[in-house]
């Protein structure tokens, strides 16, 4: 069975860090561009990071750049999501996908069912 578990979300203050993981399930994620994307209340789905299939480089919006990491553990099939100097703005539903293609699409094959993230004091 195809899946993949985002975990880690969670509240934090303004100016703390979280790590989200994504761990997939039934397909090995390297062979996938991984993307996380989050989606806050009343706005629309927008792209965080993508880390690119095999070894590939990385990427990221440019509101979160120098605050987010995206990796990977291959023995462990699964991708982290590493946030610092977390904003009231990042609040949001946070959701990995899984792209058969070597970058982040806006189609990608694998959802998974998304963790909330709230940053509020």
């Amino acid at each position: 069975q195809v899946q993949l578990v985002e975990s880690g979300g969670g509240l934090v203050q303004p100016g703390g860090s979280l790590r989200l993981s994504c761990a997939a399930s039934g397909f090995t994620l390297d062979a996938y561009a991984i993307g996380w994307f989050r989606q806050a209340p009343g706005k629309e789905r927008e792209g965080v990071s993508c880390i690119s299939s095999r070894g590939g480089g990385t990427s990221y919006t440019d509101s979160v750049k120098g605050r987010f990491t995206i990796n990977r553990d291959n023995a462990k099939n699964t991708v982290y999501l590493q946030m610092n100097s977390l904003k009231p703005e990042d609040t949001a539903v946070y959701y990995c996908a899984a792209d058969r293609l070597s970058y982040c699409s806006d189609s990608p094959a694998y959802w998974g069912q998304g963790t909330q993230v709230t940053v509020s004091s």
